[in-house]
């Protein structure tokens, strides 16, 4: 059984934000493989970029952005905990970068269409 511990805003941030630092550490070794393909020439640099049209692609692009987003806005409150002395209405303000997270996620999905 687990104990409430485990459902704190504080405990929830922590774990996103690793979450969201892990899928990134997984998306560098992508990156670089396109930035390979650039050194390669036009050509194939075209050819890997034109696997970027597909649904998978992108879907998986907005899932880098919103990973990214939910890493910077709960990276941002372990800033305010640590040079602020913030710890007031943890739950708020852990909703609040989930939310503007979100909110960039759904942002790049609409300008994707």
């Amino acid at each position: 059984m687990m104990s409430n511990s485990h459902l704190k805003p504080g405990f929830l941030a922590a774990m996103l934000h690793r979450l969201s630092g892990i899928a990134l550490a997984v998306f560098l070794p992508m990156h670089f493989i396109a930035l390979g393909t650039a050194l390669g020439g036009a050509k194939s640099l075209d050819s890997f970029l034109a696997l970027t049209h597909s649904t998978f692609v992108r879907l998986a692009e907005w899932g880098l952005v919103t990973a990214l987003a939910v890493h910077m806005a709960l990276g941002l409150r372990v800033l305010a905990i640590e040079w602020l002395s913030v710890r007031e209405r943890s739950a708020v303000v852990v909703s609040s970068c989930v939310a503007a997270s979100a909110a960039i996620g759904i942002l790049f999905l609409l300008n994707g269409m």
